[in-house]
């Protein structure tokens, strides 16, 4: 799929209280090890990783997580997401979200070069009635914390098309505390490793029915 918008941005749209309430709240729940793909699953049916996965986990990605559902946080974030999907051209269906990920990397924490939608839907036996058979098709990051208390920690994005082969372009809107970046699921992306100080972020995955 060929896109003339690879992201949509909103300059420092969230309010500075909204954001370190936000940043608060979140410290005070307990926080995990961001995992990945086949990981995440294996998480989720109660098994533990075995040390060796977790070395393994950590070439590609390290960072905590927490999960918030908070009603509060989608009535603010939900707005921003119709407005890109609409204003990109996208004009992707949706009609559910994931558990919002509260993620913090802190010195020399990172994520490398990956894309949040998965080869298949979820399952149709999943507890979760509202993911079966369902992909993700638009990935949203909140920037939470000001550029001043932190460096390194750079979202870049990779273009992957035809006209456009392995582009590497940084988000440059990412940085401003307050900002919202929505993209496609299926777009590769990364965040740096953070050089000093502590990088938060907020990311929530919206479903629809996979593309036909």
């Amino acid at each position: 799929m060929n896109l003339n918008n690879y992201y949509w941005y909103f300059d420092s749209v969230l309010s500075h209280k909204f954001c370190d309430e936000l940043v608060k709240y979140g410290n005070t729940k307990k926080e995990q090890l961001g995992l990945t793909g086949q990981l995440s699953k294996k998480n989720e049916k109660g098994t533990p990783l075995k040390e060796e996965e977790i070395k393994d986990l950590k070439t590609k990605r390290n960072s905590n997580v927490v999960w918030l559902a908070e009603r509060w946080i989608y009535k603010e974030i939900h707005p921003y997401i119709h407005a890109a999907n609409k204003n990109s051209g996208w004009n992707f269906e949706w009609d559910f979200s994931e558990a919002c990920q509260f993620t913090k990397y802190k010195l020399n924490q990172y994520y490398d070069w990956h894309c949040d939608s998965w080869e298949k839907p979820y399952e149709n036996d999943n507890k979760n009635v509202d993911y079966r058979n369902k992909i993700r098709k638009l990935s949203v990051t909140c920037q939470l914390s000001d550029k001043s208390e932190y460096e390194g920690g750079e979202l870049e994005f990779q273009y992957r098309n035809k006209d456009n082969p392995n582009i590497i372009a940084p988000c440059e809107q990412a940085k401003k505390k307050g900002s919202i970046i929505v993209f496609p699921s299926f777009v590769w992306h990364r965040v740096k490793p953070v050089t000093k100080g502590t990088r938060y972020s907020l990311v929530i995955w919206n479903l629809g029915k996979p593309f036909i």
